[in-house]
């Protein structure tokens, strides 16, 4: 059987590692340009943020908007299938401010 096939690691797959919860995280509020994001978590690099904006597209998760104009205005915001994580992400988040303090 493959991994995938069990749906807790597809979850994990698309919101796991070191980053895509802080790109999640970042957009729950709301669309957000590529340098409003790269304010949100200085510690990425602007490489890093670049690919998983692109994995997250890929995987439905997040919509990439383009404006034209003068200056290309491109904003990142959360899709549909991508917000019903938030009850889970906020108990993720919940449980490591219970159970992840400095021990």
């Amino acid at each position: 059987m493959e991994p995938t096939a069990f749906p807790v690691n597809r979850a994990l797959s698309i919101i796991g590692g070191k980053w895509r919860p802080q790109v999640y995280c970042a957009l729950e509020s709301g669309p957000k340009r590529f340098s409003e994001l790269e304010r949100e978590i200085p510690e990425i690099t602007r490489k890093v943020l670049t690919d998983q904006l692109r994995e997250l597209e890929d995987l439905g998760m997040v919509k990439r908007t383009s404006y034209p104009g003068k200056v290309l205005h491109v904003e990142y915001e959360l899709t549909g299938e991508a917000l019903t994580l938030q009850p889970t992400m906020k108990s993720l988040c919940k449980w490591g401010e219970d159970n992840c303090e400095d021990k």
